[in-house]
């Protein structure tokens, strides 16, 4: 049996088995490169990897390919090419020349193949250099069906926003035309669907509004005719949702056209698609059935409409078309028992003392006085103005009817008022009873109806002052005219007429600085009060202030036209000041007026 043998550590024995490095120096046959030349598979292998590559540019070695030759020979790198292989450092025999044997030289590093030298050459792996500049970029391809169908969509849409916008800067004209242009897109889009093959995605909401915005322009421009048949377009197409209740829109066009017994059809049609769930909008349309009632001049079908709203929800304006009705009819009991329906409305407002002043709180002071004049408080007080003037007008269509004479009517009217949650208002009927007097030429009635205000400390009070001292001026009572205007004065320091009436006292007595004065502070609270202005005019033109005069009697015929006193007095002015040419043309339109 054979013994292994091991290689000893020590230094002894014989060269063979002491020699660490023994047998390295030995080429196992594999690796031998000295038959490479004759290997036909190696041979071939590189012909075909890098044989066709271009020989590569000799070099002159570098220092470190001066290094001694005699190093062991290795296989070449990747740079190597078809010639014969050589040292891995390009060296030869020698450390002057250090050419190869063949006399190729190697580069001094692996990247002279990829291109880059030493000398700065182009980076060109696919020699596309002589082939010139890259061609243009390619244009955007021309866009799908899908996204021009969507961009015309985007573009009818914003014609519809324009339409609508004009319309609401009142540019019928314009807004019509957009709506137009709409519709001729919208059906553009609806042919294209259809030759793209995409109509299952019709866009019906686009549809509706483009014809709904359309049929609405044409009635702003009264094309009543036109505006009907596009409504009639969208009610019939059962694919629209709801659109049974443009029969509104129709009969409001029916009305204007004053075709009474369509309007009344349409209405109706639209009552029918609308469920009881939308109270609301039911009550508006049977509002709309009584008016036209009215205007027919059937009462009694006018006042069915309005009764059932007044059960289901009562509201003011209709309570007075309700007692509006029952006048037209003459049937008294029934003007009371609509009076009354009509005082028992809700009015779901605040009280006025929430916006007083009642703390020192500077802060809270402030947010009062933001709150007082915001848009919710001003719509409060149209509700509170509609209210007030639905009552009184009742009041005063009715008093003279439902007693034997005016006045127990007002009587009657007034305790019931007082006896409401609207008691205030009792006061306001008060004055207008005595204006009815006033009308009357009763002016001793109407003295003793004011004089019950005397010792009222309210706005009412300051109003009944002024009409007192407005009659005492009429008699030439100038001294008790003047008392009753400064008690309505003091009552009510915002009272441009109480103002007027001390004016017209101090003119009557010649005093015309102070009646200036008067004048001019009526102004400063009412810039628009007629009487201030023509009284003024007068008394600038007898402190011979002609042109402020003039400048007054204008601002009035700015404010009413063509008014023969008025123009007549600018017309002496113009002559005062010697502009006969003015002068002779307001005489000219003086005549005019006076006999036309």
């Amino acid at each position: 049996m054979e013994t292994l043998r091991f290689a000893s550590s020590g230094t002894g024995g014989d060269d063979d088995d002491g020699d660490l490095y023994s047998g390295f120096d030995t080429v196992h046959p594999a690796l031998d490169i000295k038959n490479l030349e004759a290997d036909h598979g190696f041979q071939e292998a590189v012909r075909t990897s890098y044989g066709r590559r271009p020989p590569t540019q000799s070099r002159i070695p570098t220092t470190a390919a001066r290094l001694n030759s005699a190093a062991p020979p290795r296989l070449g790198t990747s740079l190597g090419t078809a010639a014969p292989l050589h040292s891995s450092l390009g060296g030869g025999a020698g450390g002057g020349g250090g050419g190869s044997s063949d006399g190729l030289r190697r580069p001094m590093t692996s990247m002279r193949g990829t291109g880059y030298t030493s000398h700065g050459s182009v980076f060109d792996p696919l020699h596309q250099a002589n082939k010139g500049p890259a061609p243009a970029l390619i244009s955007k391809t021309e866009e799908s069906a899908e996204e021009k169908i969507k961009a015309l969509e985007r573009r009818v849409m914003t014609l519809i926003e324009e339409s609508c916008t004009a319309a609401a800067k009142g540019e019928v004209r314009l807004a019509l035309e957009r709506a137009k242009e709409a519709s001729s897109k919208e059906r553009s889009l609806i042919r294209q669907r259809e030759q793209a093959g995409l109509s299952d995605g019709h866009n019906l909401d686009l549809t509706f509004s483009v014809l709904f915005n359309l049929a609405n322009q044409y009635a702003a421009n009264d094309m009543f005719t036109e505006a009907l048949n596009t409504y009639q377009v969208i009610t019939k197409d059962r694919m629209f949702n709801n659109s049974g209740r443009l029969r509104v829109n129709m009969g409001n066009i029916y009305y204007k056209m004053n075709q009474y017994n369509k309007a009344v059809k349409f209405y109706r049609m639209a009552l029918d698609q609308v469920p009881n769930t939308h109270k609301s909008m039911r009550i508006k349309i049977m509002h709309n059935i009584g008016l036209v009632f009215v205007r027919m001049g059937q009462y009694s079908e006018a006042c069915t409409s309005f009764e059932y709203i007044m059960q289901e929800e009562a509201n003011f304006k209709t309570g007075l078309d309700l007692v509006t009705a029952y006048f037209a009819l003459g049937d008294k009991e029934r003007m009371k028992k609509g009076f009354l329906r009509l005082l028992e409305c809700q009015l779901d407002i605040d009280d006025d003392e929430k916006y007083t002043t009642t703390t020192e709180d500077t802060q809270a002071n402030l947010i009062l006085e933001v709150i007082r004049n915001d848009p919710l408080r001003k719509m409060e007080r149209q509700m509170k103005q509609e209210a007030e003037r639905s009552i009184l007008t009742a009041a005063k269509l009715i008093s003279p009817a439902i007693e034997n004479n005016f006045s127990d009517g007002y009587n009657w009217c007034v305790e019931v008022i007082k006896n409401s949650q609207y008691a205030d208002l009792a006061n306001d009927l008060e004055i207008n009873k005595a204006v009815m007097f006033l009308r009357q030429k009763n002016f001793k009635d109407a003295v003793d109806t004011l004089k019950m205000f005397e010792k009222k400390e309210t706005k009412v009070a300051s109003t009944a002052a002024t009409n007192l001292s407005f009659l005492y001026f009429l008699q030439n009572e100038t001294e008790l005219a003047e008392r009753y205007a400064l008690m309505a004065r003091d009552s009510n320091g915002y009272n441009d007429a109480a103002l007027v009436n001390l004016g017209n006292c101090c003119y009557q007595r010649s005093d015309y600085e102070k009646a200036r004065e008067h004048y001019i502070a009526a102004l400063d609270i009412d810039a628009s009060c007629v009487e201030a202005l023509y009284n003024l005019g007068l008394t600038n033109k007898k402190l011979s202030r002609y042109e402020d005069a003039l400048d007054s009697l204008l601002k009035m015929h700015a404010i009413v036209r063509n008014y023969p006193p008025v123009v007549y007095q600018i017309a002496h002015l113009y002559q005062l000041l010697n502009d006969n040419d003015q002068a002779s043309e307001c005489h000219t339109v003086t005549f005019q007026v006076t006999w036309r």
